[in-house]
């Protein structure tokens, strides 16, 4: 619980400015990228979280850099390169993990144990957010400009290239903190999904982080309930509670939700 507090307060921000630079399918990519890496960590040191960690961290990296890289150098568009890299690195890394592991291993680091989350583990998370929070304020401005007015951030030199890359890295790093509890496959649930449902719900900003973060708060409590009174794994259970709360956003939410859009337009009629 105490991790998945600290991912729910460091990861779901990210997921409002991916939502916002139509990137949401950019953090499964990330997601998938890091299993190779995560796999490596694996075989040279066994389930090692800071092993795992630190082959996972080059990996997602060597994904986010490689697709813009050949994006650049062969005139292609820098999504299909992501898709071609993420799908050979899904491969690989499954690929390496059941070489020398088994069928436990493999569950486990694709879709996360509660019972795996040791003391490194939680440094990993609480380490993650403790850098993320306050590197994420350092670049709200730049972020927020890229979002909604791309031109006129290049037009001033406001440097996008540079902090589009070091925003990957924070979406990388806080993909990594989440494997241990969540799984590679159900890392980026908790990130992207209270921040899409967070859109119903305010239309700053400002306003989305915060209600993601408190919908993030609230799928990871009831997710381990249920994964606690179901016996069902902790990844899919907490992305399944962080579905359920994005569906009632949609229903009920404020802010274009499916009844205040109803409402609306027997007013206005």
């Amino acid at each position: 619980m105490v991790g998945c507090l600290a991912l729910s307060l460091a990861a779901p921000p990210l997921g409002v400015f991916l939502v916002l630079r139509r990137m949401s399918l950019t953090a499964d990519v990330l997601a998938h990228g890091i299993l190779p890496g995560v796999a490596a960590g694996f075989l040279v040191a066994g389930l090692s979280v800071p092993a795992m960690a630190a082959g996972g961290l080059v990996a997602g990296l060597a994904v986010a850099v490689g697709a813009g890289a050949l994006s650049r150098a062969t005139g292609g568009r820098e999504d299909a390169s992501l898709a071609a890299l993420y799908l050979v690195a899904l491969a690989a890394g499954v690929a390496l993990i059941s070489w020398r592991g088994g069928a436990v291993e493999l569950t486990s680091l694709l879709f996360g144990s509660v019972l795996g989350v040791d003391d490194s583990a939680l440094l990993l998370m609480a380490g993650a957010a403790t850098l993320t929070l306050p590197a994420l304020a350092l670049a709200w401005r730049p972020l927020v400009l890229e979002c909604f007015d791309p031109g006129f951030a290049q037009a001033v030199g406001a440097r996008g290239a540079a902090w589009h890359l070091f925003f990957l890295a924070l979406v990388v790093l806080n993909l990594l903190a989440a494997f241990q509890a969540l799984g590679t496959l159900m890392a980026v649930g908790l990130m992207m999904l209270p921040a899409i449902a967070a859109r119903h719900w305010a239309r700053q900003v400002g306003g989305m982080v915060y209600a993601a973060v408190g919908l993030a708060v609230l799928a990871s409590f009831g997710g381990l309930l249920l994964s606690f009174h179901a016996d069902l794994p902790a990844g899919p259970a907490v992305v399944l509670a962080a579905g359920g709360l994005w569906a009632l956003s949609v229903l009920f939410g404020p802010v274009e939700g499916f009844i205040a859009r109803l409402r609306r337009r027997h007013l206005e009629g």
